[in-house]
């Protein structure tokens, strides 16, 4: 039951929330279920994730390397049997003395051959006692590396990992605005048509009640049958019409769902289009150009490359400097080499210190330095035109919202010109003084004025979020 009950509220909220939703439910909606701001996001995790990485390079790393090898052949250090002379001490000397062959004579015996001594006594070494199987060997290291100084390039690397993730964000919140202002298009697109289908809707039955009073006017006999066919004529494109306004309609009502993450059919009713009076204010009479530079998302973005790229130099750099690190390790194998080969394992520690000084390499890390170095001003050359062309665009946008006001203001006047226009033509078309042609003419008038007021009245609204946008100060 209470299951039931949960999906019945859902339900429930889902049809409320489509009768009368406002501008800024519309955003939360789109912020929510858009997938290019849920790909940002993405982005934006994976670049902090990046920076946590990066850290970890000032910290010890262990590691473990463990190996295999078959060998076909055993290890033996003697060709054949080594025989070894041997020594005896002797009083006299107090000396040790190696033990040689003596003549009759009492002096030691030459070999003819080699022409060295003859030994009287060996130690014999055998062959198969200097051999060892080494068919199977295990060998393994634990390994532990702390750096010490690496030319500035772990520095280097955490200042790449935080400025990237400065850049996802940046990209997130100007995917966002973006979002934020295909949303308000959208929305307006709605609000317009809708004022437009009300005001089809009032041109046809302003067209059916001519018609009417024109067929009258025929059977009375003070029309003609040409005054009629060009009155139902126009009642005919008054319909058509409104037959295209409300197609329009169905169609920017499902393009805004779209945008908003909403099945294309869901049945959206705004909470502005019963609304006639657009917000009027003024575009600001000063505007602080840097603060305008500091929040808009898309020179953020460039501004963080720039120091991305600064960051690269360094890292160039780091490759011409000396890298000093810690190193220790545990080794071990089986044969065991530090106890005769022995078929078991054995290892021990050691402790030591590297150093890396770069000598000669024909210039080439320097020529990467220097193309980075390139790289970072043309960069920096970019964000200064880009921020000339927003300082225009500012400008330009201030402009556009002055004349949507101006243009706003001449239409309702010219709107209510026309109503009186129609009211007098249809006055004189009463009296006999005014033709069907007048009146036709009048109610021409009337519908372009009144379409020309909407038309004025959502270029103030998307001129005032256009402003919004290029000032930076949009909500995301």
């Amino acid at each position: 039951m209470k299951r039931s009950f949960a999906i019945i509220l859902s339900i429930w909220a889902v049809f409320h929330m489509a009768a009368n939703v406002t501008l800024d439910s519309c955003r939360n909606m789109a912020l929510k279920n858009n997938k290019l701001i849920r790909m940002a996001q993405e982005n934006l995790k994976g670049a902090s994730t990046l920076k946590d990485a990066a850290r970890t390079a000032y910290l010890p790393g262990i590691d473990f390397t463990g190996s295999y090898l078959y060998n076909q052949r055993i290890i033996s250090l003697l060709g054949e049997d080594a025989k070894l002379p041997t020594m005896s001490f002797d009083p006299t000397t107090m000396s040790y003395q190696y033990n040689l062959v003596k003549g009759s004579d009492g002096k030691p015996v030459l070999n003819p051959e080699t022409g060295s001594y003859i030994p009287s006594e060996v130690a014999v070494i055998p062959k198969e006692a200097m051999s060892f199987d080494v068919h199977n060997v295990f060998a393994g290291a634990f390994t532990l590396t702390q750096p010490i100084y690496m030319g500035g390039q772990i520095r280097a690397l955490n200042q790449i990992a935080g400025f990237g993730e400065k850049i996802a964000a940046a990209m997130n919140n100007n995917v966002a605005q973006e979002i934020i202002y295909s949303v308000d298009e959208a929305y307006w697109t709605v609000v317009s048509l809708k004022e437009k289908k009300i005001l089809a809707e009032s041109f046809v039955a302003l067209t059916d009640t001519f018609r009417n009073n024109v067929k009258y006017m025929l059977e009375e006999g003070v029309a003609t049958k040409s005054d009629l066919l060009s009155v139902e004529v126009r009642a005919n494109e008054a319909e058509i019409a409104l037959v295209k306004v409300g197609n329009g309609l169905t169609l920017s009502r499902m393009a805004l769902a779209q945008i908003c993450g909403l099945s294309p059919d869901t049945q959206l009713t705004l909470h502005d289009e019963e609304q006639q009076t657009p917000d009027m204010r003024p575009a600001p009479a000063y505007i602080n150009i840097d603060e305008v530079y500091g929040k808009r998302q898309d020179l953020e973005i460039v501004r963080q490359t720039v120091n991305l790229l600064k960051a690269r130099e360094n890292l160039s750099l780091s490759e011409l400097l000396p890298k000093i690190a810690l190193v220790g390790a545990y080794s071990f194998s089986n044969p065991n080499v530090n106890d005769g080969f022995r078929k078991r394992f054995g290892g021990g520690f050691s402790v030591g210190a590297m150093l890396q000084i770069p000598i000669w390499h024909w210039g080439g890390d320097y020529k990467r330095f220097k193309a980075a170095k390139s790289t970072t001003t043309a960069q920096r050359l970019l964000l200064e035109d880009l921020e000339e062309k927003v300082r225009l665009q500012v400008s330009q946008a201030k402009f556009s919202l002055d004349e949507a006001e101006k243009t706003y203001n001449m239409a309702s006047l010219n709107l209510k010109k026309a109503e009186e226009n129609l009211r007098q033509a249809q006055l004189g078309f009463k009296e006999g003084v005014v033709t069907t042609s007048d009146v036709l003419a009048a109610q021409t008038a009337w519908l372009g004025a009144n379409s020309e007021k909407i038309d004025a009245e959502i270029g103030v609204r998307l001129a005032h979020t256009y402003l919004s946008k290029v000032l930076g100060s949009l909500p995301y």
